[in-house]
């Protein structure tokens, strides 16, 4: 089989980290960019046990030019994970949001077509669509960014179609819809909601809803996401598209709860706070441009996926 060299930011991330296990197991190098600023050097733990492919591990960041440029030698595909992710964070803290989510995807871009890679798979988000009242979204949607992180990740995917349009860089925008699994870290500030709402449930504390519970996503196994990615890397037809990558199942957190609850067989009434800002209500994604440009069906279902998730976490699954 041929061996290609991979770069993946955000390596030690959640997705990342994903990503570059799969590359791995199918024999290829892999290098690692993160400054594990939200990264976990657990996460790399089952990587290294990986006996196929080849593992390179580089601390750095987003933000450094000169350290992403160098992280391109050799490199053939970069899939571009690196990020401050969260809505909340970014309210918080733009201006870190932006200087990571913006500058340093253009720096990603910038070295990667002066080192001759091939193709730049960016992660996007599915934020970009603000809070819309249109089910499912589809890509022809305007954008209407309710928050700076999605609109930095809506500049990247611009920034990405331009690359590709006047510097000739391959590059593939995938939008994720609430990419859910194991290693998703539970206790950050600003963590995803499954992971929240597991860990409180093993720990005995009420989950916190913000809002009425009622609101709906459209949550992706991270096998989904990762299939998604791999095929990314290698469709001729995807070039210089955003694509969205979902489950088409619409789950609202309510729901989540009780069957997480029926997994671990406890019972923990919610609690119920205000909304937050830049939260949208309802997400769903239509993923037809996935299936005729990637060849994408995502094979996980939210069902299975949370009861992977739950099993992986080491706890009795009822």
């Amino acid at each position: 089989m041929t061996t290609t060299t991979y770069l993946v930011t955000g390596g030690a991330g959640f997705i990342g980290s994903h990503i570059a296990e799969a590359l791995l197991k199918q024999g290829h190098t892999v290098r690692i960019f993160d400054n594990l600023a939200t990264g976990r050097k657990s996460n790399l733990e089952p990587l290294m046990e990986c006996p196929s492919g080849k593992l390179e591990l580089l601390y750095g960041d987003l933000r450094d030019k000169g350290a992403v440029r160098a992280a391109m030698d050799d490199i053939e595909v970069v899939f571009h994970q690196g990020a401050l992710a969260s809505v909340p964070r970014s309210i918080a803290d733009p201006v870190a949001s932006l200087e990571t989510n913006i500058n340093g995807t253009h720096h990603v871009l910038l070295a990667a077509r002066d080192a001759g890679v091939r193709r730049v798979v960016y992660a996007s988000s599915s934020s970009v669509y603000g809070n819309t009242p249109t089910l499912p979204k589809h890509e022809d949607m305007p954008p209407a960014p309710m928050s700076p992180y999605a609109a930095h990740k809506l500049s990247g995917e611009l920034l990405c179609q331009v690359f590709t349009q006047v510097y000739g860089l391959e590059t593939v925008a995938l939008r994720y819809f609430n990419v859910f699994g194991p290693r998703q870290d539970p206790y950050s500030a600003y963590a995803a909601v499954i992971p929240i709402f597991l860990q409180a449930l093993i720990e005995g504390r009420r989950p916190i809803i913000f809002g009425d519970g009622e609101q709906t996503r459209d949550f992706t196994y991270i096998d989904n996401v990762v299939q998604a990615n791999l095929q990314a890397a290698v469709a001729p037809a995807a070039v210089g598209m955003a694509i969205n990558i979902g489950c088409t199942q619409s789950v609202s957190l309510n729901t989540i709860l009780h069957q997480m609850e029926q997994l671990l067989g406890t019972h923990t009434e919610a609690e119920y706070q205000e909304p937050r800002p830049g939260d949208v209500h309802d997400s769903l994604a239509d993923i037809q441009r996935a299936r005729s440009l990637l060849g994408y069906e995502p094979a996980i279902s939210f069902q299975e996926g949370l009861t992977r998730t739950v099993a992986a976490l080491h706890v009795s699954v009822a």
